[in-house]
């Protein structure tokens, strides 16, 4: 409904670059190129100084961009106010997850919230911790959910959920019969770690600097971008490794894998992250009330079933 050229000048101005606007608008860089150079002809002023291939803001072009943040903000209580009147909840949300949290906890949380919502449209884009957290500063996406510490002060971090992280090994190896094992008892053996950049590769570091264990000490023998590669090696034998107990419950019930509980506990958050936008598009405030809903649940359902399981141990 805003004007297509302040759109567009608005997302040149945030991401200080033509071509990254034109890739998160799916235009072309000469039509981003021509909606900018017409407000700069309405305003009759540039509103970029463009030297040795960087772009920066002129002191018109910071004005208009404080101006049109304010202009976007009312669009969407605007929005919100009139769909809050006639009880329609719809558009287009995207949201991006890590990659352990896109395969294993969010379709089934997405297709309740479709169920529930069917004119809402959910892309979601898949990536490592540090690319959901750089697409939700670019505002690339509405909601990121990662599995790892986010650093930036200026995001709003919520945790949803705690995952347990557990050493997986093949069913004939010899920490297979241990019920718990510290950090330290892994380093003697080949391990199969994720790549750079990975929540969960974070979230070990961290645990074995607590622990006292230098990240050098670790046998490294291969890096694998998803869980269910590294599935893969430890159960053709190539490893072990550490991963969310939560990707390998099939494993677990076919008896192809041994999940060994690490001495203390290694627990994680999966968070949401967003901007702080004072005025969301309400099928976004929905989805994140429906998530929270969601996850409140199923972390009920998952400590009772460890109850469970611990009461039948004893």
């Amino acid at each position: 409904m805003a004007d297509r050229r302040l759109q567009v000048f608005h997302t040149v101005a945030r991401l200080l670059s033509f071509t990254k606007a034109a890739e998160t608008l799916h235009m072309t860089q000469p039509a981003v190129t021509f909606q900018v150079r017409q407000l700069e002809e309405y305003f009759n002023t540039r509103l970029f100084d463009r030297t040795h291939n960087r772009i920066s803001l002129t002191e018109a072009g910071k004005e208009v961009y404080q101006v049109a943040d304010r202009i976007f903000e009312l669009y969407a209580e605007m929005e919100n106010a009139v769909r809050k009147v006639t009880g329609e909840i719809s558009g287009a949300l995207i949201i991006g997850a890590s990659t352990t949290i896109a395969e294993y906890m969010l379709p089934a949380l997405l297709g309740d919230f479709k169920a529930r919502y069917p004119d809402v449209t959910v892309h979601l884009k898949v990536s490592n911790t540090d690319g959901i957290v750089a697409m939700v500063e670019n505002n690339d996406i509405d909601l990121g959910v990662v599995e790892a510490p986010v650093s930036n002060k200026n995001l709003v971090v919520e945790v949803c959920r705690m995952d347990q992280l557990v050493a997986i090994v093949p069913p004939n190896h010899a920490l297979a019969k241990e019920s718990c094992v510290p950090i330290s008892a892994l380093v003697e053996f080949p391990f199969i770690c994720r790549e750079e950049g990975s929540g969960t590769r974070e979230v070990i570091s961290e645990y074995m600097a607590r622990g006292g264990v230098s990240a050098s000490e670790l046998r490294i023998c291969i890096e694998l971008g998803s869980p269910e590669a590294i599935k893969g090696a430890v159960e053709a034998g190539m490893g072990i490794s550490i991963t969310s107990r939560a990707t390998i419950l099939k494993e677990l019930q076919l008896g192809t894998l041994v999940a060994v509980t690490l001495d203390p506990v290694l627990e994680r958050p999966f968070s949401f992250v967003h901007q702080k936008q004072k005025f969301r598009h309400r099928a976004m405030d929905e989805l994140l009330e429906f998530a929270r809903s969601y996850c409140k649940e199923h972390q009920g359902l998952r400590l009772a079933s460890n109850a469970l399981a611990a009461d039948d141990a004893g």
